[in-house]
């Protein structure tokens, strides 16, 4: 049996297993707190869950905000959305899937399979969670795996999920065929054998006992994704006592309880498995090509097709919600050639400012996007770059011939990336740059709040203020405040 090493483990959230308390948070910060979830606001939030009967502070003088500050990170660890800063201001950005979830609130059929989604979603790296970055897999999505599968008879129970699961730092073939040998190795165990095991390094196994016994287990039963069953009590753990502390050491009980899939989701479970692997790699938080906040925008951009089907959603939103990944796509194509697929995309990402004609020309000699501002009758350009890296650079004067063909006031440059010293070669042009995944956001949040009418107004405003700049941070901040005030 192989022995765990060190302490590390996965950090499963442990501050609430209430769903209706889940939903409840939820609900406020998207309809009164207005996204806006300042430490004011925050104080706001305790006395209207105080008044629900959802919230109780053991210092209800001193109003402290950890509790409230554990109901937010709930919410960003179950992938509802994350929190970002807005001229200094923290705003909570609702994700794809927590808007669907919001959608469908009352719906609870619909509510499992959309939770089932977030899990799938929820990868370690997570940038609401202080798990080890040396664990680099899908959680839940292993999880659901070696419950499909036929040799562990649809069952996990918890010693194996407290002893061994949730210590695996990658999945792999191998390491995914190896992990289920071990299972199925402590199945012949003993439960005096077993107590043994963990009794062995207790400070470690109670961390797992608490969080997935006492919380992770529990609340995804209260969702209904997956079935408890409770087993005999095998032992009593401890926490390690703090240095200094007097009081009594804090003991948690193990039991042989197991977990199933629920039924009602296991068969959508299979097919999002078959689409979405376990051994799949995550999004690398700290890639060295990408800013930190692009790469958190990624992994909550998660809005599987599956799901829609499954639920009876249109899939509208996909397509502008896939635009950062397939630019990634085509971009790393070494041979360039799906440039012109990304043209296709962006063209129709224009057309859909309802005050905007776009037009794909492309060619040497021709900007690759021609568009008229229909409101101003006036043109501008916009230009694909795609890049398998890095864009290195900008030739101003090309992009000048460009525009003067068309009789364009200005061109936007929109890519997935660039290096610094791009930004030099448009300095004092009428040149803007603009990265994709803004660009696909600012798209996201009109779709999905009904916007039937895109007015280009606001973009023009901002890129007329800012000719020569990178304007990706200010189109983001717009979005943010404008869908957080109507939300």
């Amino acid at each position: 049996m192989a022995k765990t090493e060190g302490k590390d483990k996965w950090i499963l959230y442990k501050h609430t297993c209430n769903y209706e308390m889940v939903k409840a948070v939820a609900l406020d910060v998207k309809n009164s707190c207005k996204t806006d979830i300042s430490d004011e606001e925050r104080h706001r939030m305790q006395e209207r869950l105080a008044a629900l009967n959802l919230y109780k502070t053991r210092n209800p003088e001193e109003k402290p905000l950890d509790s409230i500050n554990h109901r937010i990170n709930t919410l960003e660890f179950w992938m509802f959305g994350y929190e970002d800063k807005v001229n200094g201001k923290k705003k909570f950005i609702f994700s794809p899937l927590g808007n669907l979830f919001l959608k469908y609130i009352s719906d609870e059929s619909k509510l499992k399979k959309i939770f089932v989604g977030m899990m799938f979603a929820i990868q370690y790296p997570h940038s609401a969670n202080s798990t080890s970055g040396e664990f680099q897999l899908f959680p839940f999505r292993l999880i659901f795996q070696l419950l499909l599968d036929s040799r562990l008879d649809g069952k996990l129970y918890n010693n194996e999920v407290e002893y061994l699961v949730v210590f695996q730092r990658s999945v792999t073939r191998q390491t995914y065929e190896s992990l289920v040998e071990q299972i199925l190795a402590l199945r012949k165990l003993t439960p005096e054998e077993m107590k043994a095991k963990f009794l062995a390094d207790e400070y470690s196994y109670v961390k797992s006992v608490y969080e997935w016994e006492y919380y992770t287990q529990a609340f995804l039963g209260q969702v209904g994704v997956l079935d408890r069953h409770a087993g005999q009590f095998l032992c009593k753990l401890y926490h390690q006592p703090k240095a200094n502390s007097h009081s009594p050491q804090t003991g948690r009980s193990a039991t042989l309880g197991y977990v199933t899939i629920n039924p009602d989701v296991k068969t959508f479970v299979e097919k999002m498995l078959a689409k979405y692997s376990c051994f799949d790699k995550p999004v690398d938080l700290k890639d060295p090509e990408r800013l930190y906040i692009d790469c958190v925008k990624e992994v909550y951009s998660f809005y599987p097709q599956l799901l829609l089907d499954e639920i009876g959603e249109s899939d509208d939103l996909v397509k502008y919600l896939e635009l950062p990944k397939r630019i990634e796509e085509y971009s790393n194509n070494p041979e360039n050639d799906t440039a012109y697929l990304f043209e296709d995309v962006l063209t129709e990402g224009f057309n859909m400012f309802y005050n905007v004609q776009a037009k794909k020309r492309g060619g040497a000699a021709h900007t690759d996007i021609e568009c008229l501002y229909l409101t101003k009758k006036k043109k501008f350009a916009v230009e694909s770059k795609s890049t398998a890296h890095k864009l290195l650079g900008l030739n101003a004067g090309r992009l000048r011939e460009h525009r003067e063909e068309i009789g364009g006031e200005y061109t936007i440059v929109v890519t997935p990336r660039y290096v610094p010293a791009t930004k030099r070669d448009i300095k004092g042009t009428p040149i803007v740059i603009i990265l994709a995944s803004t660009f696909a956001e600012y798209l996201y949040n009109n779709i999905f709040h009904d916007v039937r009418e895109i007015d280009y107004a606001d973009f023009d405003d901002i890129i007329v203020k800012n000719l020569g700049n990178d304007i990706s941070e200010l189109i983001s901040d717009m979005t943010l405040n404008k869908f957080a005030a109507n939300s």
